[in-house]
Parts: structure tokens; C-alpha cells; sequence
């Protein structure tokens, strides 16, 4: 049998991508979960790492600095089974970029949350 990653995103992945990659961290969480509650192999873990990340992102975008060091931290222990690249994610930049953003945020403190650089936020690259 070939592997999950082989196969075409299906089209609720390709959805809750987009609304991650547009910074509807809420709503990817909604469409991201439904996908990761259906399915039970082991790719589950792949929608589930991209749904923390996006709500670790949406804690930070509320100040919450723990929730969001502590959802981007799980979300980059799920992910690395997928890299480099599943269902034409680029699953390697993926995590590079959120373990920076990660450190940015550890860098900063729970007192200058507020700086954080926006521009570091990661996003979710298809592979080319």
C-alpha cells in the first residue's frame, strides 16, 4: 500500500492551508480538527501538528505566551515523522519556520510578547 504522503491533499486540508496561510488561526482550527477527528491513520498526526501550530499562533496573537510556546512546541513534535515533504506540504520548511518562530518567542520573554516580529509567524508551503 503507498503511503499517506503520496497522495493528494484532500480538499479540507487544502482549505484549512489556506485559512492558516490567511491567519484564520480560529478557523483553520475548526476545518483542520474535523479532517484530524476523520481519519485514522497515521497521517491524523500531520493535521493535527498543522492545526497546533496555527493555534499556538492564534494564543500569541492574543498575548498568551504560554499557550502559544506550549501549542507550537507540540505541533513541531508531531511534525517531523512527514518531512521532508507529505501530500505535497513542505513539511521541512514547516518546521524550520515554526522552530523559529518558537525561539523568537522564548528569546523575547512573557514581558515582550508584544514585540514579536509578525513577519516570523510561519506559514504552510506546498512543495514544488
Amino acid at each position: 500500500m503507498a503511503s499517506p504522503c503520496a497522495e493528494t491533499p484532500p480538499p479540507e486540508l487544502v482549505a484549512g492551508i489556506e485559512q492558516f496561510n490567511r491567519g484564520e488561526y480560529f478557523e483553520q482550527h475548526e476545518t483542520l480538527e474535523l479532517l484530524w477527528r476523520a481519519e485514522r491513520r497515521p497521517v491524523r498526526d500531520l493535521y493535527q501538528g498543522i492545526l497546533q501550530v496555527g493555534v499556538g499562533l492564534y494564543h500569541l496573537r492574543r498575548q498568551n505566551r504560554r499557550g502559544a510556546t506550549d501549542l507550537l512546541g507540540r505541533g513541531l513534535a508531531r511534525l517531523p515523522a512527514f518531512a521532508p515533504v507529505c501530500m505535497n506540504i513542505n513539511v521541512a520548511r514547516l518546521i524550520a519556520d515554526t522552530q523559529r518562530c518558537y525561539d523568537s518567542l522564548i528569546a523575547l520573554g512573557p514581558e515582550n510578547i508584544s514585540e514579536f516580529d509578525w513577519r516570523q509567524a510561519p506559514r504552510v508551503h506546498w512543495a514544488t
